[in-house]
């Protein structure tokens, strides 16, 4: 089975992306381009509603997992939030209609300017990954006579399992708030007069294709919200991150519905909203790099074919030797094949090293 199906099948041998033959796009916009189907996110953003119906829930797209105006606006379209890492994400999903009380702003290195244009916006929450932000956001908020919605990003120190360059939750990692310092920060964060604590969060790492840690995970921020309620601090959101796994060859995959509903169970009866962030999950099979062979090239027994796309439009197959299908956009010598090749059938523009090789 082809990364994509349904949303990208052949027709008498040709391939499509669902009632368009993709050699007619290549033919009509030409190449390197890459091609989005938008049933395919549509259909991946659903599979995340409907299996939190009765739980008061925000799905969050990731945007370092394609920031395209066009991808954002239509996830802005489906209702969804967004998960943003820097100032240039919060403005362009702000451009793309994105709304700005449903959005969450992550990163380790929010620097001044990009706190100022989250409070002037009214994001929904700050993921502060360290005591130092923590007092800054503070102070910049304090200048700016408001006050600053905050979830503290917990590294709860679960190994997700994942390729070691996209491993985000074990304490050796440069994310999040230590386990032993989590609640007194949060105490601190209880006394500054220019903060609000909204919630908490965690993050554990990308491609993640067992939901074990995930769960994990969750299991630890729970125990965090309890002992915080027990001292008289309450949370009204709780995120387990995204990182949620696709198929680039054969892996498994886990259940989403099954793994969301593990989620809402765990969390039970106490009243808080559920915040998600998957970015791959939703565009990673939804899309390919539509190029065209340029030349054949024989160098010292090797074979090559170049094409018109480059590294800067895929760089993690030579930087790591992350995986990517090819595939060929009709047989050679078929009357449709303007094209050559098409591949591969991933995300296009997340950051380097949010995937496994």
């Amino acid at each position: 089975m082809m990364p994509g199906e349904p949303f990208f099948h052949r027709r008498s041998a040709v391939l499509w992306v669902e009632d368009l033959p993709l050699s007619l796009i290549g033919e009509t916009y030409g190449t390197p381009c890459y091609v989005y189907s938008r049933a395919a996110l549509a259909s991946a953003f659903a599979s995340f509603n409907s299996a939190l119906q009765g739980r008061p829930h925000l799905i969050c797209y990731a945007v370092k997992a394609n920031s395209n105006l066009a991808i954002l606006n239509l996830f802005a379209r489906f209702g969804a939030g967004f998960d943003i890492v820097s100032g240039g994400e919060l403005a362009r999903v702000l451009a793309a209609g994105g709304r700005a009380d449903r959005i969450v702003f992550s990163g380790v290195g929010k620097s001044e300017s990009e706190i100022r244009a989250g409070l002037e916006a009214g994001i929904k929450c700050f993921n502060v990954e360290s005591e130092a932000e923590l007092e800054r956001i503070e102070a910049i908020a304090a200048a700016m006579n408001k006050t600053a919605p905050i979830s503290i990003r917990v590294n709860p120190d679960v190994d997700a399992r994942t390729h070691a360059h996209i491993s985000t939750g074990k304490k050796e990692n440069k994310f999040g708030v230590p386990l032993d310092r989590v609640v007194p920060v949060y105490q601190r964060a209880a006394q500054l007069s220019h903060i609000e604590i909204a919630g908490i969060d965690c993050h554990i790492g990308s491609q993640v294709v067992d939901p074990a840690p995930l769960l994990d995970s969750m299991d630890r921020l729970l125990a965090l919200t309890d002992e915080l309620a027990a001292q008289g601090i309450s949370l009204k959101h709780i995120s387990n991150g995204g990182g949620i796994g696709i198929r680039y060859r054969t892996e498994e995959t886990m259940d989403i519905g099954a793994y969301l509903r593990a989620l809402n169970a765990k969390i039970g009866s106490r009243d808080m909203e559920l915040l998600l962030e998957p970015g791959r999950s939703l565009v990673g099979n939804a899309g390919v790099l539509l190029t065209r062979i340029e030349y054949l090239k024989d160098a010292g027994g090797r074979h090559f074919a170049v094409i018109d796309a480059a590294m800067n439009d895929l760089a993690r197959p030579a930087i790591y030797g992350a995986y990517h299908e090819i595939v060929a956009v009709a047989p050679r010598g078929h009357a449709d094949l303007k094209y050559d090749i098409v591949g591969p059938i991933c995300e296009s523009t997340d950051k380097l090293g949010e995937d496994r090789p």
